[in-house]
């Protein structure tokens, strides 16, 4: 995995975000969700798979209710060190706006402990259009389902909540306060 993309995406003499460097959790995998007032307001979901950030961007915002389907767009690989980036990405650069860490915390598959085990399992399933996967956030938790679309737009995939203790129909994205530096955007 190169971060080439990314990096070509970014003028580091003008952003505060963290170059492209692969790094990784020494005990858990993390997740993250950054809330993004770019063009559209949207949440950029973020899984460390294999020392990176796999990210996907979510329009609506991820959601508690395991009626809601919520379309999640992949984008390229973000560094490890991205997860704690929240500022505002200065005008005429990409991705420009302000950027909070909705949420943050590890993740799991239910059904493996070991951390190379979980690695192997999920590389496996991101290839095949399929990962679940157990968050305990501080605001998103219990299981969740990404599952890629059968569609034109190749990157298309859809984020799912699991029916399980912590489903509800309660709207969490009213919690808009970033759980680094409690800020709003």
């Amino acid at each position: 995995m190169s971060f080439n993309k990314y990096n070509q995406k970014r003028n580091f003499n003008l952003t505060l975000e963290p170059e492209g460097n692969r790094k990784q959790s020494s005990a858990e995998l993390i997740f993250v969700v950054q809330k993004h007032a770019a063009s559209h307001l949207h949440y950029d979901f973020r899984l460390e798979i294999g020392g990176v950030l796999k990210s996907w961007a979510i329009p609506k915002g991820p959601s508690m209710n395991p009626a809601d389907k919520r379309l999640a767009i992949m984008v390229e690989d973000h560094p490890y060190d991205y997860k704690d980036f929240e500022g505002t990405i200065p005008e005429g650069n990409y991705g420009a706006g302000k950027v909070i860490v909705w949420d943050n915390g590890t993740y799991t598959l239910a059904d493996e402990d070991e951390l190379n085990k979980v690695e192997n399992r999920l590389e496996s399933d991101l290839q095949k259009g399929r990962l679940s996967f157990v968050l305990n956030g501080k605001k998103l938790k219990g299981e969740f389902t990404l599952v890629k679309m059968k569609t034109k737009q190749r990157n298309a995939w859809l984020l799912i909540k699991s029916t399980d203790q912590y489903a509800n129909n309660t709207d969490i994205l009213l919690q808009d306060k970033s759980v680094i530096s409690n800020r709003t955007l």
